[in-house]
């Protein structure tokens, strides 16, 4: 097996004399796969499906980027509910609703209480204002399941990247973090990007680079301890682009999984309050001027740097800046392969694995290429429950995929967004 270790062992030393997160001196390793899984495609023929939501009876809400909200019932019937610009079938259409690049119609999650209020929750891109802005959407569902309605905007001010002149890397609508999920204690919590904007992730007032922990109304938790001066909806700061948010089975404690530039997606424990130490400012731990003013891709690949000299000239978390930044319990072994999302499996169908946090590739290296687009399975220490005691590559029952959202259905199965326009269903046999 291959040692694939976070952090070489006299650095997570030191870590652990900043921090209360545990990390086991137990290095991570590739495990052997030992579940067998059966695979079926719950839906086909999809344009970039993003995530997914489910109730108890196995009705999903799901999202398409660019289309818009649907709902597949159990009878396999599927009802378009809310589209976007340019869509067309859905029950209604929001025009202020729109896709370009990255951004469009994104996370979504289902009310813990909504056999009393129907309420779910969907971020998406709103060009209302001008500049525009990633939007928290809490939507009230038809009794029938054949339309939306209530609209009401309980965060509106999530930052979105417009001119592309102004930060030329990966043009409009790039970095919106977007999943939202409801924690165990009862609050929204909502994933963002950067934008590839330098001042974003440490900005206290910016909502960029985030993750939110707030009440159905968009009120901020009131025990959220940002530094001083900091917005109030602010759980964690200084993140690149979080795309995973899951909640630890047993203790509830929000785990996170996170894109890297050019190296070093990562998976971290959040501390209320906590610094992910991600800072693409120029001048910063040592670095000069950068071009455009963002230094979150420096250096570049051509100066001749492996992909641990690079993390160290522009880490993913700057422990030089920032002593008491999270550490992440897990990074991809200096590579950047677009970790997306993140589940726990649960159910003894699941064997050894039951408890264990998956999480998805997106997998698309530079020219294009296929590189990583996989499912790993991220086995925590028991003893402490937050810490990697191995990890192990999913042997898929299907091609390979842009792996875009894992959601735990309430069947105990696996269900896989994938970005080639389809839903999978992965359950252990």
């Amino acid at each position: 097996m291959n040692i694939r270790a976070y952090r070489p062992a006299l650095a997570v030393a030191a870590l652990l004399a900043s921090t209360s997160i545990l990390v086991s001196p137990a290095l991570a390793q590739r495990g052997t796969n030992t579940t067998t899984l059966s695979h079926e495609v719950v839906l086909s023929d999809l344009q970039d499906p993003w995530d997914m939501a489910f109730l108890p009876d196995g009705t999903m809400f799901f999202t398409e980027k660019c289309q818009g909200l649907s709902v597949r019932l159990p009878s396999g019937d599927v009802v378009a509910l809310l589209g976007m610009q340019g869509s067309e079938g859905y029950a209604s259409t929001a025009e202020d609703l729109f896709c370009e690049g990255q951004a469009g119609m994104m996370g979504l999650a289902v009310d813990p209480d909504f056999e009393d209020n129907r309420q779910i929750y969907v971020y998406s891109t709103s060009n209302l204002v001008t500049p525009h802005t990633n939007r928290l959407l809490r939507l009230v569902v038809d009794e029938d399941f054949t339309g939306v309605s209530d609209r009401t905007d309980i965060v509106e001010d999530v930052p979105y990247k417009m001119n592309p002149t102004d930060q030329p890397f990966g043009g409009p609508g790039a970095h919106n973090g977007g999943r939202v999920r409801f924690g165990p204690d009862g609050y929204i919590y909502l994933t963002t990007g950067d934008n590839h904007n330098a001042e974003v992730p440490q900005s206290p007032t910016s909502l960029g680079g985030k993750v939110l922990r707030i009440d159905r109304d968009g009120e901020g938790a009131s025990d959220n301890a940002p530094p001083e001066g900091f917005d109030r909806r602010i759980f964690t700061y200084g993140h690149r682009n979080v795309q995973g948010i899951a909640f630890h089975p047993e203790t509830g404690t929000p785990i996170v999984s996170e894109h890297g530039p050019w190296h070093s997606d990562e998976i971290t424990v959040l501390v209320n309050g906590g610094n992910a130490g991600w800072d693409p400012r120029p001048n910063m731990a040592g670095r000069g001027d950068c071009p455009d003013g963002y230094c979150g891709y420096e250096p570049n690949q051509t100066e001749g740097m492996n992909r641990f000299e690079r993390a160290a000239y522009m880490p993913m978390t700057d422990f030089e800046t920032y002593p008491d930044a999270m550490p992440p319990i897990w990074d991809n072994n200096g590579w950047s392969q677009g970790l997306a999302n993140a589940a726990f499996l649960q159910g003894e169908a699941w064997g050894d694995w039951d408890g264990a946090l998956v999480v998805g590739y997106l997998g698309i290296g530079f020219g294009g290429t296929p590189i990583g687009q996989r499912i790993d399975v991220i086995e925590l220490d028991t003893e402490d429950g937050i810490s990697v005691a191995d990890v192990t590559e999913m042997t898929l029952p299907m091609d390979s995929a842009r792996f875009r959202s894992l959601v735990l259905g309430p069947d105990g199965a696996l269900y896989a967004a994938v970005d080639e326009g389809a839903i999978h269903r992965l359950s252990p046999e």
